[in-house]
This record gives C-alpha cells, sequence and structure tokens, in this order.
C-alpha cells in the first residue's frame, strides 16, 4: 500500500515499477563477461569489463539519487526506517559471514592442513615437504616442487600498525561526528565527517605503499603459496571494504553539507557508520592474526 493524502507519508512505500535492476544485472553481466574474456587473453574482454562498469556505475548513481529524492521529500516513514536498519543488519551480517570464511580458511591451513601434509603418513608423498608456516624457511620455501620463489613475509611495523591508529581514530571522528548530528551541530559534524574520509584515503595510501613493498621488496605476492594468497586476499578484501566505506562517508558527508538529514531521521548517516564499525573490527582481527600470529 503506497497511497498517502497530500501532506502524509503513505502507510508503506513501494517505488513504481523502475527499469534501474535490469540495466544494473545488463552492467554487471558485461563485467563478468568481460573480466573472464580478458583473464583468458582476448583484448576485447577489457573494453566490456570498463563499458559494463561505466553502466552500472551509472544506474547506481541514479538508483542512489531517486532514493535520496524518496527520503527528501517525505515519502519514507518510521515503518520503512525498519525495514532499512533490518536490512543493513542482515548485510553486515552476510559480510561477517564472508570475512569468517577467509579467517576460517588461514585457520585451518596453519592448525590443520599444513601440520598434516608434515606427518609421517604423507611423507611417502611429499618427502622434502616442511611442515613449516608461513611456508618460508631459511633461503627457501616449503615447496618440493619449488614453484614457489622464496619471500619475506609482511610483519607489523610500521604500516600495518599506522594504519590500526589511523582505523581507530577514524571510528573516534566518525562517533563525534554522529553526536554532533543528533545534538544539531551540523558544522562540527561536517568537520569530523571529512576528517574521517581523510583517515580512510591516508589508510589506502598506506595500503597501496605496502602492497608496493611486499611485490618489490620482499618478493611476497598472490602466488607466494598459501600465506601469499590468505595474505592478499583477507588484506585485499578489507581494503576493497574501507574503499566502499570511505564512498558511503564521502556521500554522506556530501549530502550534510546540501541540509540533508536531521537529529530524529538520518539512517542514511547511521548505515554508513555501522558499516565503517564494522571494517574497524574486522581490521583488529585481521591486524592481529595475520600481522602478529
Amino acid at each position: 500500500m503506497s497511497a498517502a493524502s497530500p501532506g502524509h507519508a503513505p502507510y508503506y512505500f513501494v517505488p513504481a515499477p523502475s527499469w534501474f535492476p535490469v540495466v544494473a544485472s545488463v552492467g554487471l553481466f558485461f563485467v563478468i563477461l568481460g573480466a573472464g574474456q580478458w583473464i583468458n587473453g582476448h583484448a576485447w574482454g577489457a573494453y566490456s569489463l570498463v563499458g559494463g562498469l561505466a553502466l552500472w556505475a551509472f544506474v547506481l548513481q541514479a538508483w542512489f539519487r531517486a532514493a535520496i529524492h524518496e527520503s527528501e521529500t517525505g515519502l519514507y516513514n518510521q515503518r520503512v526506517d525498519v525495514s532499512f536498519r533490518w536490512s543493513m543488519s542482515w548485510f553486515i551480517f552476510s559480510e561477517v559471514m564472508f570475512f569468517a570464511a577467509f579467517f576460517g580458511a588461514l585457520y585451518w591451513t596453519r592448525l590443520h592442513s599444513v601440520p598434516n601434509l608434515g606427518d609421517p603418513e604423507n611423507a611417502l608423498l611429499w618427502p622434502d615437504f616442511k611442515a613449516a608456516w608461513p611456508s618460508v624457511v631459511a633461503g627457501a620455501t616449503t615447496s618440493p616442487a619449488n614453484i614457489v620463489a622464496p619471500f619475506t613475509t609482511m610483519g607489523p611495523w610500521p604500516i600495518p600498525t599506522i594504519n590500526t591508529a589511523l582505523l581507530l581514530t577514524s571510528g573516534v571522528t566518525l562517533t563525534i561526528a554522529h553526536h554532533a548530528l543528533r545534538e544539531n551541530h551540523r558544522g562540527r559534524c561536517i568537520a569530523f565527517m571529512w576528517l574521517t574520509v581523510l583517515l580512510g584515503v591516508t589508510f589506502l595510501g598506506f595500503q597501496v605503499y605496502e602492497y608496493i613493498h611486499a611485490y618489490t621488496d620482499l618478493n611476497l605476492k598472490l602466488n607466494s603459496g598459501v600465506y601469499g594468497s590468505t595474505f592478499f586476499m583477507l588484506t585485499g578484501f578489507h581494503g576493497f571494504h574501507v574503499f566502499v566505506g570511505m564512498l558511503m562517508l564521502l556521500f554522506i558527508t556530501l549530502r550534510l553539507m546540501k541540509g540533508h538529514f536531521t537529529p530524529d531521521r538520518h539512517f542514511g548517516f547511521e548505515g554508513a557508520a555501522w558499516y565503517w564499525h564494522f571494517v574497524d573490527v574486522v581490521w583488529l582481527g585481521l591486524y592481529i592474526v595475520v600481522y602478529w600470529f
């Protein structure tokens, strides 16, 4: 039911039929098609990938504009707000499960797979295998077939520790901004939001430098055995989530500057804040398990 009398929000707003989902799906289709063909050596795949991303990005900005217009014109009421909160909660839960799979893979590899491959039974199949973590020993790797080049592991100092401080600080600045919005101090809220975005961008900059250092100085790559694959999968996907969260906060800040959100109604702000705090918590676990252990 979406009918409403003039000046009143509907009982529960239901959008009219839209072209957004169909066109977004078409864009994602060309992204997947292009990526698969590009990886397999077909040059045209790159054009399909870029074109699909461009179409997808165009649909997203149009879709977001429509949702913002619906919100700012008073079509969303408390019932819609509750559904948004449940939706965001389930989305973050799915992200928790996503990272739990990678942390679980790291745990199983270190405590089960590698030790089991080095037991007496498997010694008959891989007599030269050394059950060492992180699959590298002095001057060589533990690969019996020598298919993994020697590499150096990434320690917690200095970049990972600096990035930890950056993310923890960004969580504090975001919380200050949230309290400022609830107290209707919009100027202070905007200032701390920009600071939060800057901290996120700085984190990404340090991670790019860390990856360059890993490839050029440590010879640590995605194909550096199970350590390299788990290291880059965990840190890489987390970096992607930081990038997405930073974009969320950036757009929320721009909306704040346009006068959107009120002290009582600002779930768009809260949803982005939930996501950012989730990213912070994941990094703390990653920092301890990947860089220290």
